[in-house]
């Protein structure tokens, strides 16, 4: 009677059929949940979409590498118009935004 250690037997040389299904159907999940979440995220634009309508969104510099500005409807518009009657960087980098957004 030969005494072997489970760990030490070599594996199968081949795959069981099962197990490449398996493979097969995990992969192809995968691969749907991926593409259900692309889907989704082109169809549904977040909140600081700069495509919205009277809504304006500018990346200025910052001390920790960037900042978002966002504004709609109203404060938008006041943005705007404060970008358009000054000469500053922050103006400077608002005006093609306002554009955009037909504000300015």
């Amino acid at each position: 009677m030969q005494n072997t250690m489970p760990l030490l037997t070599p594996p199968p040389a081949q795959p069981v059929r099962g197990d490449k299904r398996r493979l097969f159907v995990l992969t192809l999940a995968v691969m749907l949940v991926f593409a259900a979440v692309a889907g989704w995220t082109a169809v549904h634009p977040d909140a600081y979409s700069p495509a919205r309508a009277g809504c304006v969104t500018v990346t200025i510099p910052s001390t920790t590498g960037g900042a978002l500005l966002h504004r709609c409807g109203p404060q938008a518009k006041a943005m705007c118009r404060a970008a358009f009657a000054h000469r500053d960087r922050l103006s400077i980098l608002t005006r093609p935004s306002c554009r955009a957004a037909g504000l300015g």
